[in-house]
């Protein structure tokens, strides 16, 4: 009786294993790193990013120098006239505000670019991903760079070469 169940739970344990479920991994970082338009549409953002900043820093700047002036006059200012500061600094407060929306917000200039230049390369990538998971018959592909569970993983399941290669670009 005990042989059998023994038996029985090795079939299992056969079974279950035939039937395994094929997995790799991909360092998106790693094939990003080695795609030249990749690089060039990060550079072309951050330019972007640096330009949009510097603009923004200079309402900014405008505000603090607005605010220096009244700090200085104010004590001989109207009520009224100190009002009126007061409202020409938050407004130009709310114009750099304003502008920050605009550049870096979630429907701003910067995600739009991010979405034009980076969106293309990530499309080429999975397709080329799928190409690879469909001929091997992989029927998981996990990136290592934004899988932060996974401790260990052996290099031969890393089809990130193979990636780029199918991609066209040597590594």
């Amino acid at each position: 009786m005990k042989r059998l169940i023994l038996l029985s739970i090795c079939c299992l344990a056969g079974i279950f294993m035939a039937n395994a479920q094929k997995f790799a991994l991909i360092d998106m970082e790693y094939i990003m790193e080695n795609i030249p338009a990749y690089q060039r549409a990060n550079n072309e953002l951050e330019l972007a990013s640096q330009q949009y900043q510097k603009a923004i820093e200079a309402k900014m700047k405008e505000a603090e120098t607005l605010y220096t002036a009244y700090q200085k006059a104010s004590a001989t200012m109207s009520a009224t006239q100190r009002t009126q500061k007061e409202e020409a600094i938050i407004a130009k407060e709310k114009e750099a505000a304003e502008l920050r929306q605009k550049y870096f917000g979630p429907e701003g200039e910067m995600a739009k670019k991010e979405e034009a230049l980076i969106a293309p390369i990530q499309n080429q990538i999975y397709e080329a991903v799928k190409q690879i998971s469909q001929q091997r018959g992989y029927d998981a592909v996990i990136d290592r760079a934004s899988a932060t569970s996974i401790i260990f993983a052996s290099p031969r399941i890393d089809i990130s070469n193979e990636v780029l290669s199918k991609l066209g670009y040597s590594n």
